[in-house]
């Protein structure tokens, strides 16, 4: 069976562009024109991933986001936005999407990111995530439990997709848990951003893209405490890595 879309698009040429590209690639494809029709589709017939405009009349994309969010919807999102300034992708993420493409884009890219978003949620439903396997100095190690792992104050349930700091529970989303997972699991270890782009997008973007950047700048949001070491630190030119001075 092919793989459904929801897509919602207020700009009919866009819209339909982007359905005819979809469906040529073989996606079935609902296409929306506003939030009040795409919450509709999808509590009549939920999709495998939502592609969601930012900017729509009445409902926008960011209160689809958060009202499916809020009723427990896990259904992968992305957002397409012209909006570039890192507070509004951010705001996006905070609403609760998994991914994002700015405007104009490569449709490419978007498919690419599609890919990626339900290759993720076929890899959390069944077979395990594929991330590079810890050195054998890394700090990260499985808890006795066989179940958590853990590094630099922080612990994870990979199986439960929960994270704490210390007792502290973190809200992650799908993207930024798998991140941080990344890094627990390679603790101490430089990974550099390509490395970061194929582990949980699949595919990497180039050095102009900032969404890593994003992503890690809102994960520390999550994570940094008054007082704590930062725990996510920046390599010039090289990429991120995770450790507790």
């Amino acid at each position: 069976m092919p793989q459904t879309v929801l897509l919602a698009e207020d700009d009919r040429a866009i819209r339909n562009a982007l359905e005819r590209a979809l469906t040529l690639e073989g996606y079935q494809v609902t296409a929306v024109a506003d939030g009040v029709e795409a919450l509709a589709q999808a509590h009549k017939t939920p999709p495998d991933v939502l592609v969601l405009d930012v900017m729509m009349p009445g409902i926008d994309g960011l209160q689809v986001c958060r009202v499916l969010r809020a009723e427990g919807d896990r259904t992968p999102i992305l957002m397409l936005t012209a909006l570039v300034e890192t507070q509004d992708r951010i705001a996006g993420l905070d609403a609760g999407a998994d991914d994002y493409v700015v405007k104009p884009f490569d449709v490419e890219e978007v498919f690419a990111r599609l890919r990626a978003l339900l290759r993720r949620t076929t890899e959390t439903n069944g077979a395990p995530v594929d991330v590079p396997k810890q050195a054998p100095d890394t700090p990260a190690a499985p808890a006795a439990s066989g179940r958590l792992i853990e590094a630099a104050g922080l612990r994870m349930d990979p199986q439960a997709r929960r994270a704490w700091r210390g007792a502290r529970e973190l809200e992650l989303t799908r993207t930024e848990f798998e991140l941080l997972e990344l890094l627990v699991r390679n603790a101490g270890i430089v990974l550099d951003h390509s490395t970061i782009y194929d582990r949980i997008w699949g595919y990497d973007f180039g050095p102009g893209s900032k969404n890593l950047a994003v992503y890690v700048g809102y994960l520390r949001r999550k994570l940094d405490e008054p007082g704590a070491p930062q725990l996510i630190h920046t390599v010039r030119g090289v990429g991120y890595v995770l450790r507790e001075d």
